[in-house]
């Protein structure tokens, strides 16, 4: 329930409700309401390799820590090469043996036991979520939980249809696949990245970030669980060297990989001359394009959903936002009341809104491009919010009065700030949209379907969102242009991604 702050004289109500003033002022505040359900972390998480969880070779293990207050959660085993290579090892095994000669129906039978061991277990894999990376507990808890257990149950429904993938064409699994993933959606890039792959008939070795390893690792409670076969799915854990250990592998036929362009590139230049396939999902610099005749109120909603709830933490957030002139006014003003009720603090209170920062580095680079915001003349905004003295946060900002020569409107912040421009016409948005390296995603709010149509085919995103944003689900590919990468994940374009046409 709401209760008056401390200090605050309380304004006399009417018919019954708050004063007006009370409602959009800042009086109000809330009882915490903290997530109280047990995560069952473990003291210290070792490797996932053939089906058993085993200790690192090396014996060295690395800190993972909540962002929210600093505090030590685990002990992760630090894999290195002969670690990697004894998980390629057992993923070939499980391919020749077992997994590549299994009908559809039946590894099909194994995916749906995980979307329900998973849905089993959502709360506390929603808490474990929320206290590695430190995004708010309803998002982890409405949306990322399920939507990893959405596209388990999504592909294990293709895994006995796969003749249907290719129309005309037959198909075959790659049979072993490299995948490595961000920190920012640690347990859905999980499903993302696995549930094609099984299903298609593929063995994997995952590696998750070093900063969020500890749902991949829970999840790997759940495929034992599942009775998976072993050597079929192998996590292995740790920093840069570990993954491109999992890159430059000789045995995958094919590798995946979400992160920044740069490691991308990297990983490409390391790759070019194999015979390997590739997909890769990478940064992005979207344009969220509100035109005059937009459902303002909803469209700041939509604003607020793309950029803020999620700390700004994903590739595809709406972090540039094209307003046209004749309403640039109205949609900052009613943008800037609408971020003065949002709560920032701690991630597992089910009131908060903004999160913490995953890691005191990323941090770091939001705070030097907010600082070149500021430097070279954008006009900054930030609502009146006590940050918790532990932990990493950083409140939500807008810039006004940017041009595309501003770092903050050309460089991927991946943090809860959001650079505005405005545009006069709508030849002037798509150019401004273009203009840019990415190409991972666009949102358009309009009240005419011909526009949404004609700006869906002029710019150059993966994905275009029509009068909202942020919006996914298993069935629709999802991936970019240019700089973005290349592939799709989810849908039937991303199990086309895990197979090879014969």
């Amino acid at each position: 329930m709401p209760t008056l702050a401390a200090g605050k004289k309380q304004t006399p109500r009417r018919q019954g409700r708050p004063a007006p003033e009370l409602i959009f002022g800042d009086l109000w505040t809330y009882d915490p309401a903290p997530e109280t359900a047990d995560p069952k972390l473990k003291k210290r998480y070792e490797l996932f390799i053939n089906g058993r969880f085993v200790a690192p070779k090396s014996g060295k293990y690395f800190s993972s820590i909540n962002p929210a207050n600093e505090q030590k959660l685990a002990e992760i085993a630090l894999a290195d090469r002969a670690d990697v290579d004894a998980a390629y090892r057992a993923a070939k095994k499980a391919y020749d043996t077992t997994w590549g000669k299994m009908p559809g129906a039946e590894r099909a039978k194994y995916l749906f036991r995980i979307a329900r061991l998973l849905q089993d277990r959502a709360r506390e894999f929603a808490v474990a979520e929320t206290m590695d990376g430190g995004k708010p507990i309803k998002e982890s808890r409405d949306f990322d939980v399920p939507m990893a257990a959405a596209h388990f149950f999504y592909h294990a429904g293709w895994a006995d249809k796969l003749d249907y993938v290719a129309p005309g064409r037959r198909i075959a699994p790659l049979g072993v696949v490299g995948q490595v993933i961000p920190w920012n959606f640690p347990l859905l890039m999980c499903a993302w990245k696995l549930a094609p792959a099984l299903a298609m008939g593929n063995c994997v070795v995952l590696k998750p970030a070093e900063t969020t390893s500890i749902t991949a690792l829970k999840l790997a409670e759940i495929i034992q669980d599942a009775g998976l076969p072993p050597g079929v799915v192998n996590i292995v854990t740790g920093a840069g060297e570990t993954g491109a250990a999992v890159m430059g592998h000789p045995i995958p036929a094919k590798v995946a990989f979400t992160g920044s362009t740069e490691v991308g590139k990297i990983i490409m230049r390391s790759l070019a001359g194999t015979d390997k396939k590739m997909t890769m999902e990478l940064g992005g610099k979207a344009a969220n394009i509100i035109f005059d005749d937009a459902p303002l109120d909803q469209a700041v909603e939509g604003i607020i959903n793309g950029i803020f709830f999620n700390q700004g933490h994903v590739c595809c957030a709406g972090s540039r936002l094209l307003v046209h002139e004749p309403v640039a006014d109205r949609v900052i003003a009613k943008l800037k009341q609408r971020m003065k009720v949002l709560r920032v603090g701690d991630p597992l209170d089910k009131n908060t809104d903004v999160g913490a920062i995953n890691s005191k580095e990323q941090l770091a680079r939001i705070t030097a491009l907010v600082k070149s915001g500021v430097k070279e003349g954008a006009e900054m905004f930030q609502p009146a919010c006590t940050l918790p003295a532990k932990g990493w946060y950083f409140p939500p900002t807008i810039f006004s009065g940017v041009s595309m020569s501003h770092r903050i409107a050309r460089e991927e912040i991946f943090g809860p700030v959001l650079s505005i421009l405005t545009f006069r016409t709508p030849e002037e948005a798509v150019e401004k949209a273009n203009n840019t390296a990415y190409g991972l995603s666009a949102g358009v709010w309009t009240d005419k379907g011909s526009r949404i149509l004609k700006m869906s085919t002029e710019l150059k995103a993966g994905v275009v969102w029509a009068n909202t944003y942020n919006k996914f689900d298993p069935t629709s590919p999802f991936g970019g242009y240019k700089e973005s990468g290349f592939g799709r994940e989810g849908g039937r374009q991303g199990l086309l991604d895990y197979c090879r046409l014969v």
